[in-house]
């Protein structure tokens, strides 16, 4: 079997809500799922076909993988721990938010040890050549985004400006992209609308390329594949991407597909 030397990080599929927590928790299941990148663990789940695959059970509404452990409410409601969802949601009852001692647990024992595998992994597997950030996007930025209305594009990939990753690296990467998922180049982008959260921002470019992915929910999150009401994904759409998204890797390391 092909190991890839890729190192896939997923810190916002995971759709559990943490006991330590659940009785100050007012979210329905619909806003807890319209919050997370849904999915994005099967779709980037090639874990037996690439060196180093980091993943949580823990929902992104809780606990932000992705986010500095300084990054606060209420200076920043959608920061490590957010009080509202993106689309305005209230996350804890009133009165219930979370205390100081809540929040040093839940980075004790979701956010942290997320960030210590990533720092092992590269410390101690050389053989990792290029690092992903994977993540989904709607199709529409929503009104906390900078681009809120617009349309965006199927694939987007952050290099934190080229900062994290060289532009030469990212362009090679946007054309496996489009060979791969059949794409028109002006629906794989660079930069725009994401350039790269935290963890591309502190880990790229220190000895290994990172690359933020962010895919759009409209390759998957809509008719015919998806039941809106039941929140559940035809699982042959899942598999397609997922074989799709291995596809563009191997074309990146030179394999034939």
């Amino acid at each position: 079997m092909i190991k890839l030397p890729v190192l896939i990080s997923v810190p916002h599929g995971g759709d559990i809500t943490p006991t330590e927590i659940s009785d100050q928790v007012c979210l329905s299941p619909k806003d807890l799922f319209a919050d997370s990148d849904a999915f994005t663990r099967e779709i980037y789940g090639i874990s037996e076909s690439v060196a180093a695959f980091v993943d949580t059970p823990c929902a992104r509404a809780f606990i932000d993988l992705n986010r500095d452990t300084n990054d606060l409410p209420p200076t920043n409601p959608d920061g490590v721990v957010k009080t509202a969802t993106c689309h305005g949601k209230a996350i804890y009852t009133p009165g219930n938010e979370l205390s100081p001692k809540s929040i040093t647990l839940l980075l004790d024992r979701y956010y942290h040890p997320y960030h210590h595998k990533i720092r092992q992994i590269l410390a101690e597997q050389p053989e990792v050549r290029l690092a992903l950030d994977c993540h989904s996007m709607e199709g529409i930025g929503p009104a906390i985004s900078p681009d809120r209305g617009q349309k965006r594009p199927s694939i987007c990939l952050g290099t934190n400006r080229g900062q994290s990753c060289s532009l030469d690296t990212a362009e090679k990467l946007a054309r496996c992209f489009q060979i791969a998922f059949e794409l028109d180049p002006t629906e794989i982008t660079i930069d725009i609308p994401f350039s790269g959260g935290f963890i591309t921002r502190t880990y790229g470019n220190q000895s290994t390329p990172w690359v933020q992915i962010e895919m759009s929910r409209n390759l998957y999150l809509a008719e015919p594949w998806f039941d809106k009401d039941q929140l559940s994904m035809q699982k042959t759409r899942l598999n397609e991407l997922r074989e799709r998204f291995k596809k563009t890797l191997m074309l990146f390391f030179g394999y034939k597909v």
